[in-house]
């Protein structure tokens, strides 16, 4: 056991396992890298503030600390590590791979499936709440913030354990043999395994929905109301879309499983896929704010108070005569005054 970890600062490491797994390594910084670096980089740097837009406006705004929006706030949370973990990730990809330790490798891959058992972890919740709401299950009782704090922080030691364990010894160093040939210092048994567990819970998650439309079919009107509904959409669509962005991740995963090293090509191009899971994180946001008319006008409200500024020194250094009018307040959210809606409507005013 001192032998293994005894490698987890040898600079040589990565390489070796890199040389067994890739017929070449790609070590060039060509104009097309650099450009599709800053590209990557730009869209982690949107996914980074789009989602604490989303965190603050949650912890701002006392509407939303029902066990919905804490969940999603949780779930944002997840995705605003998972743009600051790819960001990593990338700028240590390439030719700088190459000259990391093991200790390096494994806290640059760890931090992207810790975040990514976050997220599922998260959908899981949501899902368990909506189940709970719909059915008018007891389940929270009077202590029902602990409980969903306790909840949140029992799926993020979860998904630490299970994004740490390579580097507490679950992994290929001194058998090379059994290492992934996308994840050169996993072993295939290792990313078996995750992508088991998540396609489980997500398997979980859609039988979750499936008996809450069944429940709502078969309710009464005081459980398929619009808000109910609307909610449900919301949920469902999230889920969705984090389908659609993994399943690519998660097929090329198994691919690695089955395959003998060297023997599948398109497993050099898993970075294209796992960037195209990314998007999901940048979607999350768009989806739950344009589903929500006041969580919408919470996360807007900073750049509407900067537009205001902006138009008070506006005027205050304008052309006589010329007059701006002024923006509509959001504190409405706090007075409880809406605007006439649409007749379908969210928790929380929430347009569908």
């Amino acid at each position: 056991m001192g032998s293994l970890y005894s490698e987890y600062l040898s600079p040589s490491k990565v390489l070796e396992h890199y040389n067994y797994t890739k017929e070449t390594l790609d070590t060039q910084e060509t104009t097309s890298r650099w450009v599709a670096l800053a590209i990557i980089v730009l869209i982690c740097f949107t996914i980074v503030v789009e989602n604490l837009m989303v965190l603050i406006a949650v912890a701002r705004n006392s509407k939303f600390h029902s066990a919905m929006y804490l969940f999603l706030g949780n779930l944002a949370a997840s995705d605003l590590l998972t743009g600051v973990a790819f960001v990593a990730n990338t700028l240590l990809s390439g030719p700088v791979t190459l000259g990391l330790t093991p200790l390096e490798w494994f806290a640059r891959e760890g931090s992207a499936f810790i975040t990514l058992s976050a997220s599922v972890f998260s959908l899981l919740a949501i899902a368990i709440e909506r189940h709970v709401a719909i059915a008018k299950v007891k389940l929270y009782g009077s202590d029902k913030s602990c409980r969903m704090l306790l909840l949140i922080v029992a799926s993020w030691l979860i998904s630490l354990v299970l994004g740490g364990l390579p580097i507490l010894g679950w992994n290929c160093l001194g058998h090379l043999e059994a290492c992934s040939t996308v994840l050169p210092l996993y072993t295939k048994h290792y990313v078996l395994c995750v992508v088991t567990i998540f396609s489980v819970i997500l398997l979980a998650i859609v039988a979750l929905y499936v008996r809450i439309y069944c429940v709502v079919r078969s309710s009464h009107v005081d459980v398929t109301g619009p808000q109910t509904l609307a909610l449900l959409k919301t949920v469902t669509i999230v889920l969705g879309v984090f389908i659609v962005c993994w399943l690519p991740a998660f097929s090329i995963l198994l691919l690695d499983y089955a395959c003998p090293v060297r023997s599948c090509p398109v497993l050099y191009k898993a970075h294209y896929f796992f960037a195209f899971a990314t998007l999901n994180s940048l979607l999350n946001p768009v989806i739950y704010t344009w589903r929500s008319r006041d969580l919408r006008r919470e996360v807007l409200r900073p750049l509407q108070c900067c537009r205001r500024a902006a138009g008070v020194q506006g005027r205050r250094g304008g052309t006589p005569g010329h007059r701006l009018l002024p923006l509509r307040s959001s504190s409405s959210l706090e007075r409880g005054t809406h605007m006439p809606t649409s007749p379908t409507l969210l928790e929380g005013n929430t347009v569908v």
